[in-house]
């Protein structure tokens, strides 16, 4: 349903990314962004319901996506009952969604399973997939590459019903007949084919540029007075990269009419087309056309016939940001996509940045011909580029003129002169005779070569990294980059050329999605570019489009970090608690005894009994008697706690007599008596 290839480097490629509604009242948004990863978005509440990363999403990224029809999902789901691990989904649950790749591969992911249900690639394409349609009926899945074929596989066994050659150059895009029975194909040319016999039913003159999108605009033909034959009399409609002219068909019953009956002009290349069917001659024909620049267009038309002059939209919507302050203007915001509701007169429209789309239902004016919504989003966490640039001047200067920027390779501050008076000692020195012993010059040897060295990196490092990015050279690249001294790092990125920058950035968030461990040198880099160049940076007004990959990058880096460091956190908690449990069962039991309170009153009678051994006997005396004063209170205490605290007399008996025993008791005989 979707193409896309803006970041591929190919021309002719489609703008855009790939991306398509859900076809059951477009309850989810799918789109694959240019970094590899699918993104399915609920369109009622704007949250992200699932993401997939495949295996192969840096070498195989996706080119085109399409959901699997309701009819055939309610079909099939009943059918296959007895392998319940198999089944395709249910009829009110949109469930397979297929993925075409650059390198020929399809991809089908499921988005009930949340995981990848199944891949066609054997005897399927060789190149890269533009187009994927379902057929409604059949269950088949219709591919075009870019190798000239075109696919018919079977979905359940995975297997290729039929290829057959499509076009002499790439085909580049399909659309299957209201009926299930034709198929029409576009490269340059458009081909109508007849699916039973794969014949080719009809020509048409196409575009002069490779067809984007081909979608049928009728299901009965205007005139209904003729029989039908399911196909004659239909109009549908085709787009073409780098065209602005969106062109309309008609299968007449003779073949000699080829060219298209009208046109409608738009302002850009159409990225993504949206339509309702006429179902008959009264009904008009309702078309949204999403354009590169960031517009949408609105056209009502009844076809009925040939019109020579192309028409016009009847309504264009744009989404601006409002401007901060009053003096700056507002910003426009891109739509990417836009689809009708079931009701025919509102729009869902999804804008913003791919790797966060606001998604916003709008109801349809007839009466305005142009809308502007201001909507601001500067809430989303991508950074933004401010609207301040504008105050920037760029000078004007001739050809002749010579500008040297700090830190290009060649521009260097002048070499200060040696000081005289090191001139002066050194004369003295030879004259006075007193020669350098051979292992001091050695050792200034030793320093002067590491110096040339270090100044010879600081110097060289800039040109080579300059030089390597523009040849893209990978080992010249490996040498500067693979460096672990972070002042050469800072030095280096210090006196590389500003437009070396954006180059830089790009490379190293190729090297981030390698290995960690590389990857821990490149953010050494990444961290002295964004600081030290942080000012140009914010001068470049494309600079979110450029980066986008390395935020999603970072963001997908840091997602588990917080989750990480919550068990980093009880780990470490646990580990503690288990190695002071095993220290405590391994060291050497003391005595249990530990009765501390009377350990301390023994403590202090002992300190006091041997205080006057340094006094006269008199004191001795003294003492003696204030001390059976007290323990004669102590003993009325303990004789009024005996029966609470018998167990710990016990104890403490134990260690008086061990005390005694090991010859540690220094407390008189007549105090032990009273105690006892």
């Amino acid at each position: 349903m979707a193409a896309g290839g803006g970041g591929s480097g190919d021309p002719l490629a489609p703008a855009g990314v790939p991306c398509a509604f859900s076809p059951h009242g477009q309850a989810y948004f799918a789109l694959a962004s240019t970094d590899g990863h699918l993104r399915v978005w609920e369109t009622a509440n704007n949250r992200l319901h699932q993401e997939y990363v495949p295996s192969a999403h840096l070498s195989g990224t996706c080119t085109c996506l399409a959901w699997a029809p309701v009819r055939l999902q309610a079909k099939e789901s009943p059918q296959r009952k007895k392998r319940k691990s198999e089944a395709l989904g249910t009829s009110n649950q949109t469930d397979l969604l297929a993925l075409g790749t650059t390198v020929g591969s399809i991809l089908l992911y499921s988005t009930v399973k949340g995981e990848l249900h199944s891949k066609l690639t054997s005897g399927g394409h060789d190149n890269r997939v533009n187009c994927i349609q379902w057929h409604q009926d059949s269950g088949c899945l219709y591919s075009c590459s870019d190798d000239k074929h075109i696919v018919e596989w079977n979905v359940q066994t995975c297997k290729v019903k039929c290829k057959w050659k499509g076009d002499n150059s790439s085909v580049s895009s399909l659309c299957i007949s209201p009926d299930g029975k034709m198929l029409l194909s576009a490269g340059r040319t458009i081909k109508l084919w007849v699916l039973e016999t794969k014949e080719v039913y009809r020509h048409f003159t196409g575009h002069a540029t490779p067809v984007s999108s081909l979608k049928f605009t009728t299901i009965r033909p205007p005139n209904e007075s003729q029989p039908f034959d399911g196909i004659t009399g239909l109009y549908f409609l085709s787009g073409a990269v780098h065209d602005r002219l969106l062109n309309v068909w008609q299968v007449r019953s003779e073949n000699k009419e080829k060219n298209a009956v009208m046109s409608f002009t738009v302002t850009d290349e159409p990225v993504y087309i949206d339509l309702t069917l006429s179902e008959n001659k009264e009904e008009p024909v309702k078309l949204a056309v999403v354009c590169r620049d960031g517009q949408v267009h609105l056209f009502e038309h009844i076809l009925n016939g040939y019109c020579k002059k192309p028409l016009s939209s009847n309504c264009t919507i744009q989404i601006a940001s409002p401007g901060k302050g009053k003096k700056s203007t507002p910003k426009p915001i891109p739509i990417l996509a836009a689809g009708f509701c079931s009701d025919k007169m509102s729009l869902l429209l999804v804008y913003g940045n791919w790797f966060q789309p606001a998604i916003e239902r709008v109801a349809l004016n007839s009466k305005e011909t142009h809308m502007c919504l201001v909507r601001d989003i500067s809430n989303c966490w991508a950074p933004k580029v401010e609207t301040a640039i504008t105050k920037v001047r760029t000078p004007v200067m001739n050809a002749e003129a010579k500008v040297l920027v700090p830190g290009l390779p060649g521009h260097h501050a002048a070499i200060k002169p040696a000081p005289p008076p090191a001139e002066g000692k050194e004369s003295k020195r030879k004259l006075t005779g007193n020669e350098v012993s051979i292992e001091e010059r050695l050792g200034a040897m030793d320093i002067d070569a590491k110096k040339g060295k270090d100044d010879l990196q600081t110097n060289s490092f800039p040109v080579l990294l300059t030089q390597g990015l523009e040849s893209n050279d990978f080992d010249m690249l490996n040498k500067v980059l693979q460096t672990r001294n972070l002042n050469l790092i800072k030095k280096t990125v210090l006196r590389m050329p500003l437009h070396a920058v954006i180059p830089l950035l790009q490379e190293l968030t190729k090297r981030l999605q390698g290995h960690p461990n590389s990857a821990v040198l490149m953010v050494q880099w990444l961290k002295c570019v964004l600081t030290i160049h942080a000012s140009y940076l914010s001068t470049l007004p494309d600079l979110v489009p450029q980066l986008g990959t390395l935020y999603q990058l970072m963001e997908s880096r840091v997602k588990t970090f917080q989750k990480l460091s919550h068990l980093h956190g009880k780990l470490i908690l646990l580990i503690t608690q288990v190695t002071a449990s095993e220290k405590t069962k391994g060291a050497a039991s003391p005595d249990q005894k530990a009765k501390v309170v009377y350990e301390e009153e023994f403590s202090e009678e002992e300190s006091d009994d041997e205080v006057p051994d340094k006094d006269s006997d008199d004191n001795w005396d003294e003492d003696e008697e204030e001390k059976e004063t007290e323990t004669d209170e102590d003993v009325d205490e303990e004789n009024g706690q005996e029966d609470e605290d018998g167990e710990e007399n016990g104890e403490d008996r134990d260690v008086a007599s061990e005390k005694e025993l090991n010859g540690d008791s220094d407390v008189d005989p007549e105090n032990e008596s009273e105690e006892e």
